[in-house]
């Protein structure tokens, strides 16, 4: 459908004919009765456009648009004559559903999608009446990404491809609506993404890595392992969120692509109760930086730390030495998981400390690793038997 916008005052018509985005600007200035009046007639253009009555001479005798429209391709009239309806290009529906919807994105989405339009969806489809794409060309353009050079590897991941596809889908399914053609998105589903590699410490380990890692990192490591915190929310931990009074951190915003936002889920939004050592631990770290920012762990200036900078610099090297298996500093977060359900805690209370909505996670992610860190693999319910009715029997 077709609307009447405002440029520098003046009304001006914008619709799509023959796959060809149509602008005509008038010299009516942006009043509320100027605007109804064009509406009108905007509304009888969009009526005989769907019906294939619509003459363009005949609303615009004088427009640039007419050798444009009147020297339309011989391919892209066959292309034209296949299709059920009109509709845009690819490339015009993109910018416009991305304006559209960048105003309930967080800036970091907001970056994403920007990306995969311009590096993926848009030289792929751009040229595309949206309507004439079929499911065919939706699943070619998926084994395509498959093949794309990502770095050393050849081929995108599985998750990396669904997080691409995704807006492809709304923006398809979007126009479809919107210009009353069945959308081709029907029976594709996301590609299987392998499970997260989860691959925590021992009580153990841990406790010989803060023997031996830096000291001036050592209690951002105490609070790394010992909270669950994700790597933007104790990088972004503000000193405002932290409540020695009742032994809380609130997590409330987060470090994304090195500014502050609020936490990407609502289950996110929550507070994390403190331990001995973490409390201890944020008490000396309010002796080295509470005076230099608002950030709770950050360098000398008081700015924010380089998550990147520390993981090559401390993190690694310090596993190297201790002959420790190379893991993701992210395992800090799934090695807390394991010990609060080693160490009998209520999953709930675990769920709501690690900000998931739901237990499930707990007992699909980490269930595994519980009975070698507790010895509890059924010799709990063979003690039961034991206590209550005898010692087996041959």
């Amino acid at each position: 459908m077709g609307s009447v916008r405002s440029r520098k005052g003046q009304l001006f018509f914008d619709f799509r004919f023959q796959g060809n985005r149509c602008r005509e600007q008038t010299l009516l200035d942006d009043t509320p009765k100027n605007r109804s009046k064009l509406e009108t007639f905007m509304d009888q253009i969009d009526r005989e456009i769907k019906q294939g009555t619509f003459q363009y001479e005949k609303y615009f005798p004088d427009s640039r648009n007419l050798d444009r429209i009147s020297e339309k391709p011989a391919v892209k009239q066959k292309v034209r004559a296949s299709a059920a309806v009109d509709s845009p290009l690819f490339k015009d529906f993109a910018e416009e559903w991305y304006l559209e919807n960048e105003i309930s994105w967080k800036i970091s989405y907001q970056e994403t999608i920007r990306g995969i339009l311009d590096k993926h969806l848009t030289p792929h489809f751009g040229e595309r009446e949206v309507s004439c794409i079929t499911k065919g060309d939706i699943l070619k353009f998926r084994s395509s990404l498959a093949k794309v050079q990502n770095g050393k590897k050849s081929g995108l991941s599985p998750d990396r491809i669904n997080h691409i596809m995704t807006p492809l889908r709304m923006i398809l399914n979007d126009t479809a609506e919107r210009f009353h053609f069945s959308t081709p998105w029907v029976g594709i589903k996301s590609l299987k993404v392998p499970k997260t590699d989860v691959n925590p410490f021992t009580l153990e380990d841990v406790k010989l890595f803060l023997s031996k890692v830096r000291v001036d990192f050592r209690d951002y490591y105490i609070t790394r392992f010992f909270t669950a915190m994700r790597t933007g929310e104790i990088d972004g931990l503000l000193w405002k969120y932290v409540d020695f009074e009742r032994r809380q951190i609130l997590i409330r915003e987060t470090l994304v692509q090195g500014r502050i936002e609020t936490p990407k889920t609502a289950g996110s939004i929550r507070t994390i109760q403190m331990s001995n050592q973490v409390y201890d631990a944020l008490k000396r770290q309010g002796e080295v930086t509470g005076h230099l920012g608002s950030f709770v762990f950050c360098n000398r200036n008081g700015t924010m730390l380089s998550h990147n900078n520390i993981t090559k610099r401390i993190w690694y090297p310090t596993l190297k030495y201790l002959g420790l298996k190379r893991r993701r500093p992210y395992q800090t977060r799934h090695t807390m998981a394991t010990l609060w359900l080693a160490a009998g805690e209520n999953p709930e209370w675990i769920a709501r400390q690690m900000g998931h909505t739901s237990t499930e996670m707990l007992f699909t992610v980490y269930s595994r690793f519980v009975p070698n860190l507790t010895r509890r693999d059924g010799s709990a319910f063979e003690n039961l038997l034991a206590s209550r009715i005898g010692g087996s029997h041959a």
